[in-house]
């Protein structure tokens, strides 16, 4: 738990859940503008590089489960981006929308020097991890794109792999930290 008895450390904190109510916003927007045009994946990679920056922020702070929370929620919404079935991705949209209020009840906790012993972690891993089941064949979990030395493509096996697993250990320890 974050000393809010510490002016610094208030002023600080203050700071950094200002930075992420802005960014939240646009992850809704971002959220939105897929709901509006489901055909325009673009929007859920919007969501996965607004989301990192919620990220490095809380991992520079030490805030382990909104840490947690944004990294699941990178790579739920580039994956999701990179799915050709849409009702799974409008699926996704709607977790992700779920883990927006989660994020946010979070950063309230953090306002007010509380603990998050009242979130329920357990439903929405449920959920995660069947998200994560429904990605695993999907390779791409950053906006970085590697190509084949003929630039046709992904490579495949080694980082999807590694991606998914880091997505299911973050899934199982997700709430674990706090």
């Amino acid at each position: 738990m974050i000393d809010l008895n510490d002016p610094e450390m208030k002023e600080i904190v203050e700071e950094f859940c200002d930075e992420c109510d802005d960014l939240l916003e646009q992850m809704r927007d971002s959220l939105d503008n897929f709901e509006d045009n489901p055909s325009e994946s673009k929007h859920l990679e919007e969501f996965g590089q607004t989301v990192d920056r919620i990220m490095g922020a809380a991992q520079t702070m030490g805030v382990s489960d909104i840490g947690q929370l944004c990294k699941m929620g990178k790579i739920i919404g580039y994956k999701a981006s990179q799915s050709d079935k849409v009702a799974l991705q409008e699926i996704a949209a709607g977790v992700l929308f779920d883990l927006c209020d989660f994020l946010e009840v979070l950063l309230v906790n953090i306002r007010e020097g509380k603990e998050n012993t009242e979130l329920n972690y357990e439903t929405f891993q449920d959920r995660l991890q069947w998200l994560a089941d429904k990605f695993k064949d999907i390779e791409r979990a950053s906006c970085a794109i590697d190509s084949n030395e003929d630039g046709a493509g992904a490579s495949q096996t080694p980082k999807n792999s590694k991606t998914t697993a880091e997505l299911q250990k973050l899934i199982s320890q997700f709430g674990k930290a706090s």
